[in-house]
């Protein structure tokens, strides 16, 4: 018998008994955005640091300076990988409470659709996906005494209010948190059957324009014709963002994009998904990005640069021939791979003046900037969960990217100096930050068993 095979079997047997101490967990109302909760988001942190403590974990909640941080320390045998797995305790507001059809603070086990689902706030996010972990850990001690390698745990109570005490308590605390790898379970899977690894983030430049051409804003019958029209030079300027093709035009901007693996790409493709199916729900059909590039591509690995918002002149109800004093323009560029995001806005800004006419002027208000983040498609690490996660679901897994973000992984990177793999079992009907939230109890169950071969897989050389 193999070490995982024990510990898939005691995960099976205990799984009523951790539905009761998730229950019991989503129990806690810690809404972290609203004062009100600020005691049971304390009670949620104390009531994780006793469930680590009884498996053997050392483990304490750490003040902040505003809701608690839960820190855990389990040694692993000599020269195993030490991970760094990340997960929180707090929770959305329930409002509004009438268009739930179940208690959100009493979770429960019922059927909809044929399907059995775990019902209440949090029991997807991200309760129920942080404790997988623990009871996968929880089953791991149980049989064989210790774990298969050194883990280190941070809950944190403000992801969904901002996050504002983590990067400072990252900074504090470098020395005691960083490890070989980080694991962070708050995504999902691609279907009920097909588990997924997100390796790849978009990084983001938020940068806001404004032209300004005469001392004030112009009567178009008198002035028409002779002065600057700042509404049309900023037009110019978007307009020559792209060219015919859907590619940004900016000298430099392409530095430090790579294409995509091609075995990458033929897995995204495969995926079932077209520029049909997922244009069509908004109303659309037809791609406008790089020509020649598919949709995951597009929206995955491929920056981006599109203008978020357009203002200048008169926009109130009926009509006024003015020639405005300004115009002003929100552009927000997704970066991929090695873009680096100052020299993207300074680039973008050596574009725009080169555009602006000698009698005019404008000026730049930065919106923030952090670089994307890439997992290498050969990292030893991502092969074993991949591996993992295949031996446990009935469909291989896919390794995707997502479009957005996710500050705690970037912060893992800058302050840590740490990847992460993004690892979950959430699904999209899953109604997270919505009434009725729920996690299916497959993913809860078998969310349980992937935890506990990956955490076996990565420990082997």
């Amino acid at each position: 018998m193999t070490a995982i095979a024990p510990v898939l079997d005691t995960l099976d047997k205990n799984l009523d008994a951790s539905l009761k101490r998730l229950f019991d967990l989503v129990k806690i109302p810690s809404i972290s955005t609203d004062p009100a909760y600020a005691a049971d988001c304390r009670c949620a942190a104390e009531w994780l640091v006793a469930d680590l403590k009884s498996i053997g974990f050392e483990a304490s909640l750490r003040d902040t300076e505003g809701h608690p941080m839960v820190v855990g320390h389990h040694a692993g045998p000599k020269d195993a990988p030490h991970i760094l797995f990340y997960g929180h305790y707090d929770v959305q507001p329930v409002d509004p409470l009438n268009l739930w059809r179940d208690d959100p603070f009493e979770a429960k086990v019922k059927e909809i659709d044929s399907v059995k689902v775990i019902t209440g706030r949090g029991s997807a996010d991200d309760k129920g996906q942080l404790m997988t972990f623990v009871e996968a850990c929880r089953a791991y001690k149980q049989v064989h005494g210790q774990l298969p390698c050194e883990v280190t745990i941070l809950f944190e109570g403000e992801e969904e209010s901002g996050s504002r005490s983590l990067k400072p308590f990252l900074d504090a605390n470098a020395k005691e948190l960083t490890a070989d790898f980080a694991m962070v379970c708050d995504t999902g899977m691609q279907n009920r059957e097909t588990p997924s690894i997100c390796v790849a983030l978009r990084g983001l430049v938020g940068e806001e324009i404004t032209v300004k051409a005469a001392n004030r804003d112009l009567h178009s019958g008198m002035y028409g014709g002779a002065a600057a029209n700042p509404i049309r030079i900023l037009a110019k300027i978007l307009a020559d963002v792209h060219d015919e093709t859907g590619r940004v035009t900016i000298p430099g901007f392409y530095d430090g994009v790579e294409e995509t693996p091609s075995q990458v790409l033929a897995q995204w493709n495969n995926l079932g998904e077209t520029f049909e199916t997922f244009l069509g729900p908004v109303g659309l059909s037809i791609p406008s990005g790089e020509k020649g590039r598919s949709l995951h591509e597009l929206v995955w690995a491929r920056p981006t640069a599109e203008f978020n918002g357009v203002t200048g002149g008169y926009t109130g109800a009926g009509f006024k021939t003015v020639i405005a004093a300004q115009a002003s323009s929100k552009i927000s560029f997704r970066l991929v791979h090695k873009q680096d995001p100052v020299k993207i806005r300074e680039a973008f800004r050596a574009f725009v003046r080169e555009r602006i006419p000698a009698d005019c002027t404008v000026e730049f208000e930065e919106h923030g900037g952090s670089p994307a983040l890439q997992l290498s498609y050969d990292s030893p690490f991502l092969s074993k969960a991949k591996a993992a996660l295949s031996d446990e679901w009935p469909k291989p897994t896919v390794v995707t990217a997502m479009g957005g973000s996710i500050p705690i992984v970037g912060d893992f990177k800058r302050v840590l100096g740490m990847e992460s793999l993004l690892v979950g079992f959430g699904l999209d009907d899953d109604c997270i930050h919505s009434p009725n939230e729920k996690y299916d109890l497959s993913s809860f169950h078998k969310g349980q068993r992937s935890w506990a071969r990956i955490l076996d897989a990565i420990s082997k050389g």
